[in-house]
């Protein structure tokens, strides 16, 4: 659950509040019901929710996101999993009293062990899962790319590879915003050679 949880904590920090939802959404699925953890997640995604629709200006969506995120995380404590929970709380009930105030300001940050972790802040495996929902929030990016070059990325560490083009690209992904098309396109060419060149080791058996 780390990587996810920080991952999900850095897009949202990075201004990505929409797309953060989804670092947390599949862990949140697999979570038994009414359990901290699945609390946990399902009260940051409403938070998360609420800040997205507050920038949107849907005041109704704001209310009834900030009760039902404020109701599964009532009964956790002030930490948890290295969330400073009370914080999202006190986030919420200022946002439930004066929803526009996003428009006056950045909303709150989020921290994870005491700090407010951003993309440049990730390891690889959470910085994966940041690179992949990323994508997935826009129609040019193809998010398989992402999920190919991250698994060829392991592939690379767990042979002990110093460096790894995919590594490299996939954390550029995440962390460069403004450079994340080229990023992408060079992804991409990467991803189709080493594809390219499974391929044909495959076709030698057949």
């Amino acid at each position: 659950m780390r990587d996810h949880l920080r991952a999900g904590i850095a897009v949202y920090n990075a201004g990505e509040y929409h797309a953060a939802h989804d670092a947390w959404e599949d862990r949140w699925l697999d979570l038994e019901r009414g359990s901290d953890d699945e609390r946990f997640l399902h009260g940051l995604i409403q938070f998360t929710a609420a800040v997205h629709h507050a920038r949107g200006r849907n005041w109704d969506g704001v209310a009834g996101l900030v009760e039902s995120a404020s109701e599964y995380l009532a009964d956790l404590p002030d930490e948890y999993r290295g969330v400073d929970v009370a914080a999202v709380r006190r986030h919420l009930a200022a946002l439930g009293a004066d929803p526009e105030r996003v428009e006056r300001g950045r909303p709150p940050r989020l921290a994870h062990e005491g700090t407010a972790v951003t993309p440049d802040d990730l390891a690889f495996d959470a910085g994966a899962v940041a690179a992949a929902v990323i994508a997935d929030e826009c129609e040019r990016f193809d998010e398989s790319v992402l999920e190919r070059a991250a698994r060829y990325g392991r592939e690379d560490i767990e042979a002990g590879q110093s460096t790894s083009e995919f590594v490299t690209f996939v954390l550029d992904f995440a962390r460069d915003p403004e450079h994340r098309d080229i990023v992408y396109r060079r992804l991409a060419a990467h991803v189709e050679r080493r594809q390219r060149r499974e391929d044909d080791v495959a076709g030698l058996f057949d």
